[in-house]
């Protein structure tokens, strides 16, 4: 039984005490509700936590910019060719301090996700995201990145628009912004599309958020032909939040409520700002160009590789790993 379905007897449990009219039966039933919550909601598998990633009631990362944030003051428009709403980005107050937010928004219903196109971005939505950053540089604000995509769009307009190079502009940018930048993954975090936002000097992550090149189902029909087995592909690919801080790939897991984020938002909101609020404050300790080195070194350590060597005395081939 996957975390869906454990959510929907759940809510069954809730439903039966609003039939009741016995003070000890109710008081029973609200026990054995909160016994089933913590037994189910807890040791979740990785397929729970992309069912949990994707959940409809979700926070959005409008709701994140909203509840977080001051004063938000939304910019539009990449100055080339139109606005595209799967990005939100502009400038608002944490703590205080001006900053500049760039967020990817999924919808919240049907009609809403059309228009945001389900937070894929075209082109135009990496390159406003490229105008917010150039513009923050300038001024010396801060960067923080709210991550919530399955992936860049891969339309043919967007590909015909450069999708791929607007991408590239941005890992090459934000590699060499000598002001604090962090990124948070509220949702998915899927592919390059993600990655466009999240060269960072410090990369967060919610609990039940997922971070991958590719979603679980891709990855089980290139692997198997069968994307039915979507959810054995979740453990194999080590995308929850707690696999990657193992690996050195995010740097801090923010808890959610019992349950997932939707379970209580203003608790997720008030553990992601103090998140923001404690790593703005040891990022700015360091100067510009101390900034641009730790976080391209952070990068550039990621994981290791394996280089071909020749030896020429003895003609022998050897395999060396480096990290």
């Amino acid at each position: 039984m996957d975390i869906l379905a454990k959510e929907r007897k759940l809510k069954e449990l809730e439903l039966k005490i609003n039939e009741l009219d016995d003070e000890l039966l109710i008081c029973k039933i609200k026990e054995e509700i909160e016994n089933y919550k913590i037994e189910a909601m807890t040791n979740l598998t990785a397929w729970d936590r992309v069912l949990l990633a994707r959940h409809q009631n979700r926070p959005t990362a409008c709701d994140f910019i909203h509840h977080i944030f001051d004063d938000f003051i939304e910019l539009h428009g990449d100055r080339l060719y139109r606005d595209d709403k799967s990005i939100v980005g502009g400038i608002a107050m944490l703590n205080g301090n001006p900053v500049t937010v760039i967020a990817q928004q999924k919808g919240k219903n049907l009609e809403d996700n059309l228009e945001r196109n389900f937070a894929m971005p075209h082109p135009e939505g990496y390159r406003k995201a490229l105008r917010l950053m150039k513009q923050a540089e300038k001024f010396r604000r801060p960067i923080i990145t709210l991550i919530d995509t399955p992936g860049a769009y891969p339309g043919l307009g967007a590909e015909e628009r450069g999708q791929g190079a607007a991408i590239a502009e941005n890992l090459l940018y934000m590699s060499s912004l000598t002001v604090p930048v962090i990124a948070v993954i509220i949702g998915e975090g899927g592919s390059g599309g993600a990655l466009a936002l999240g060269v960072a000097n410090k990369v967060l992550m919610l609990e039940n958020a997922i971070y991958s090149i590719l979603t679980p189902e891709g990855y089980a029909t290139i692997l198997w032909k069968d994307s039915s087995l979507a959810s054995k592909a979740a453990e194999v690919m080590k995308l929850t939040s707690y696999d990657l801080q193992d690996f050195g790939i995010i740097d801090e897991v923010i808890k959610e409520p019992l349950g997932g984020a939707h379970f209580n938002k203003e608790v997720t909101f008030e553990s992601t700002k103090r998140a923001l609020i404690s790593e703005l404050l040891e990022l700015r300790r360091h100067t510009g160009i101390k900034l641009r080195e730790k976080r391209n070194d952070k990068f550039r350590n990621f994981g290791f590789f394996q280089r071909f060597n020749y030896d020429n005395l003895g003609g022998v081939k050897r395999w060396s790993i480096q990290k």
